[in-house]
């Protein structure tokens, strides 16, 4: 004997059978409650990976084997992704030390005729005594410093020597004047300070 489906059985939009609604309403409410589980309580790319996410793995169906090896593909996608990201990040510092640089270089001159017109004491007083002290002020927050000072021990990699004095004062080579002062900028030297050198006087 054939059964027949109540017309109460049967949804009368979509044809389907109560029987059938129910169903889809449960898979659907499984699939919902599966991601929102995985989304709570899956390992995270951005996470060191442990012996927690293999038993999350094994515990979710996975073989062992297969699950390991997932988890070393996540370790090695971590791995990639933190030092591309430590690559970029380096690379940007970089560049934007490079940048401030060449700005800074270009300003160098400009530096050298305020150095000059101070020591002739015309920055005394004045307008451009105030823009002077502003102007090395802006350019010391970016790390520059001054290289090159009398007395100090000679330094080929900081000093450029034009002029080279004997002397029976010193036992090792010393600079004895700046004739045009050096700069860095952080660790980086942007030029070299110009100078003489006492040298030890031969016998």
């Amino acid at each position: 004997m054939t059964d027949k489906k109540k017309p109460d059985d049967v949804d009368p939009e979509s044809g389907a059978g109560a029987s059938d609604s129910g169903e889809s309403a449960n898979e659907n409410a499984n699939e919902n409650a599966d991601e929102e589980f995985i989304e709570a309580e899956g390992p995270d790319i951005e996470t060191s990976f442990t012996d927690a996410d293999l038993a999350f793995l094994t515990a979710n169906g996975a073989e062992p084997d297969l699950a390991a090896e997932r988890l070393l593909d996540l370790q090695r996608l971590q791995a990639e992704y933190v030092n591309y990201r430590k690559r970029v990040e380096r690379d940007r510092e970089a560049n934007r030390e490079i940048a401030i640089a060449e700005v800074v270089k270009s300003l160098l001159p400009a530096i050298d005729d305020l150095t000059r017109a101070e020591a002739h004491g015309d920055l005394d007083d004045g307008p451009m005594s105030i823009i002077a002290q502003k102007l090395r002020a802006g350019l010391e927050k970016f790390g520059l410093t001054v290289v090159g000072e009398k007395g100090e021990p000679f330094n080929p990699h900081l000093h450029e020597a034009l002029v080279q004095v004997p002397s029976p004062d010193v036992t090792s080579q010393v600079v004895a004047d700046v004739i045009e002062p050096g700069y860095k900028l952080g660790n980086r030297l942007l030029r070299a300070a110009k100078v003489a050198v006492s040298v030890p006087a031969e016998n």
